[in-house]
């Protein structure tokens, strides 16, 4: 629902639904006997307790940005008690025990229980994209993902980019004992986060997990739902209690544990997993931090989508004109001037089919704001 500041003042959740939309008419493309009708990509939103009602409103009131009703699926997540450092029950408040969400490593058990994991089955669903909701970046039912996974076998999958800087608070793909896993930063020491390969003069524990996984429903259902036992880790918190009243108050420093599973726990029980190694600037724009921050924050992710459009612009320019300095004519005059660039997903998936918007572009005159719709 967080709008990070586009010209369209799309937010996330119709960014992504769009991208899905773009796909299918691309798929459709690809095979003009198919009936339209039949070719969808369901979408799968994993909830909260607290903001499930929110979110499907959200989305009943914006129409389901362009997808039916049918296509989607809704999901709370399920939910722990939260505990004191010596191990006790918090109250929130006279008649309620705190809790919290338990982790994005709960969808295996949520899609299990809410019935969304019945559904794909009963749909004919064989393959899966799950993606964290705050990536601007992310391209949603990612073909280039998928199809090397499936090219590699694989039951499980993970997208990576390489670390910017060692100490960079992110967990990186490894192995442990011959298994894939994601190594907590807090883990490395520092000689192991500095540690360069040196014959690719980069670091040696680098592969940082951005939360973009596939898995095969056949590995969820006869994998990690028999086998798993996930674990929880601690996290403190400011957790809203209830004081000697029983009135509920938030503290201002950490006053509990929230117990949380992580999705990539269930790495190890793959046997055979694939990673692919992406490209930051193209595929990973965490919107975590406030307005203001230059590092994953609204302004992070929109100077991103820019210069992942002003590249798609330029690459359709030089894809038809056969005069360099119309071209840079073009950059120098247009994009390089332009405040913000927005190409809607509905537009372009993935840079392609621009040219006649180009064309228009170079023979218009300058302005502030470049938006493709």
């Amino acid at each position: 629902m967080y709008d990070i500041g586009l010209p369209s003042g799309k937010s996330l959740f119709q960014l992504f639904t769009e991208r899905i939309l773009a796909l299918e008419v691309l798929a459709a493309q690809r095979f003009p006997t198919r009936p339209r009708e039949d070719i969808q990509i369901p979408f799968y939103v994993m909830t909260s307790k607290m903001n499930h009602e929110t979110t499907f409103e959200f989305f009943k009131e914006h129409e389901f940005f362009g997808l039916k009703e049918s296509q989607m699926f809704f999901f709370p997540q399920g939910t722990l008690p939260c505990f004191t450092t010596d191990g006790k029950f918090i109250l929130e408040n006279a008649h309620k025990l705190a809790t919290a969400s338990d982790g994005n490593g709960g969808i295996y058990k949520a899609m299990e229980t809410s019935g969304a994991l019945a559904n794909l089955q009963a749909r004919g669903v064989k393959y899966l994209h799950v993606f964290s909701v705050d990536n601007a970046l992310c391209k949603a039912a990612d073909p280039t993902f998928i199809g090397y996974c499936i090219n590699k076998e694989a039951d499980c999958g993970n997208k990576v980019v390489w670390k910017t800087r060692p100490d960079e608070s992110v967990g990186v793909v490894a192995k442990r004992n011959g298994a894939y896993c994601v190594v907590e930063y807090s883990e490395l020491d520092r000689a192991a986060s500095e540690k360069v390969d040196p014959s690719t003069g980069k670091l040696s524990f680098g592969a940082a997990n951005i939360c973009n996984h596939f898995y095969t429903i056949d590995f969820l259902v006869n994998v990690v739902l028999p086998k798993s036992s996930l674990k929880y880790h601690v996290a403190h918190k400011k957790i809203p209690m209830a004081d000697e009243t029983g009135e509920t108050y938030t503290p201002t420093s950490n006053s509990g544990i929230k117990l949380e599973s992580f999705i990539f726990d269930v790495f190890p029980l793959s046997s055979r997993m694939a990673v692919l190694s992406v490209p930051r600037e193209t595929e990973f724009a965490p919107v975590k931090n406030a307005p203001g921050n230059p590092i994953d924050s609204p302004d992070s992710a929109r100077r991103m989508m820019h210069e992942e459009g002003k590249a798609w612009l330029i690459a359709a320019a030089n894809s038809f004109s056969k005069r360099t300095e119309d071209v840079d004519t073009f950059v120098h005059e247009k994009l390089d001037k332009a405040q913000c660039i927005e190409i809607s997903p509905l537009v372009s998936y993935n840079g392609e089919g621009l040219e006649a918007h180009v064309k228009s572009l170079m023979e218009g005159s300058p302005c502030e704001i470049i938006r493709l719709d």
